[in-house]
């Protein structure tokens, strides 16, 4: 009997790149593996990949199961960076649609959104003053990847 880990899993639509995309996720994030991978057999798509894959820990599930869906930006994984080296690294590894790139949001080459955004910055939006709220508020809307240290010189003033 498999035991269910964690009881909300993000499960994601692709057209024929479900497996394809899991490696490739897999390849970019520490502490991530694929841990199944079930083939469904004559579903109105065809032949289906179900793909078990952790990030980071976190669980998720892929399918490849046709056209009918396309990811777009309601949708987004939010990645906590503790340095610029690791915010660098995730955006040059995920960013693949230079257009799609704003206030430290980008879209991979599948077309699923990411955030890329400093651990620090979560804590100064929650606990600054509104003057250091709105540096730094005007900071990073016109940022495309977020920069620590401007976003830091902005919010102390």
């Amino acid at each position: 009997m498999v035991t269910i880990k964690q009881k909300i899993v993000p499960h994601l639509w692709y057209d024929k790149e479900a497996k394809e995309a899991a490696e490739f996720y897999t390849s970019i994030f520490p502490e991530s593996k694929i841990t199944n991978i079930t083939t469904l057999h004559d579903t109105p798509s065809g032949d289906c990949d179900v793909v078990d894959f952790e990030l980071a820990g976190q669980p998720f599930m892929a399918i490849s199961a046709g056209p009918l869906f396309k990811f777009n930006e309601s949708i987004s994984f939010i990645v906590y960076c503790e340095t610029q080296d690791e915010i660098d690294n995730y955006w040059e590894k995920l960013s693949a649609v230079p257009e799609s790139e704003q206030c430290g949001w980008l879209k991979d080459k599948y077309g699923l959104s990411w955030q890329i955004v400093p651990a620090r910055m979560d804590e100064m939006m929650r606990s600054g003053t509104e003057d250091q709220i709105a540096r730094l508020t005007q900071a990073f809307l016109p940022m495309k990847r977020l920069d620590i240290r401007t976003l830091e010189a902005a919010y102390k003033g």
